[in-house]
């Protein structure tokens, strides 16, 4: 039987403390023990971008991370992407350019958005798809999510909110 380690560590601007295994992921914890069901589970093994999650800014797979390596670290997810009552602008431009279906894939995507245009504003149209190709896509196509993430781009600053890729 393995021990359970208590981890303290900033969720979406708020600090959390949960206690898990060794051996779980960051995903597990997020889903199972704090309820946060935003993160959806693909594939389990780092290869649909589905679980994808900023930690101390940069995406990760959260299915490949154990909850214990994120002692003291900076958490964002889907959950701290919108401003209460209102989507945040990449929402707003993945709900206006049907860039979604399922939803599966849908909040790793918009991480992984979120992380693009904090490194790069301004990205072309290949540097998109290129920075999206760890995201797997099974029912809208990629050409209106790239829509979508083109016309984050040119809405410029507040792409996100404040806490939620450590802007």
């Amino acid at each position: 039987m393995s021990r359970k380690r208590v981890v303290t560590c900033s969720i979406n601007g708020r600090e959390q403390q949960f206690l898990c295994e060794s051996r779980q992921t960051l995903l597990g914890v997020l889903r199972d023990t704090l309820d946060m069901t935003g993160t959806k589970e693909g594939c389990s093994n780092g290869n649909c971008g589905a679980c994808t999650v900023l930690l101390d800014g940069r995406p990760v797979v959260s299915c490949l991370v154990l909850a214990v390596e994120c002692e003291g670290a900076q958490i964002s997810t889907i959950e701290g992407v919108a401003q209460p009552e209102k989507l945040a602008p990449v929402q707003q431009a993945f709900l206006e350019n049907a860039a979604l279906q399922c939803g599966i894939c849908t909040p790793g995507i918009i991480m992984q958005t979120q992380a693009l245009l904090k490194d790069n504003p301004n990205p072309t149209e290949a540097e998109i798809r290129f920075y999206l190709a760890g995201n797997l896509c099974r029912c809208t196509g990629y050409d209106k999510i790239v829509k979508a993430v083109q016309q984050t781009a040119q809405m410029g600053s507040g792409s996100c909110q404040p806490d939620c890729c450590g802007k």
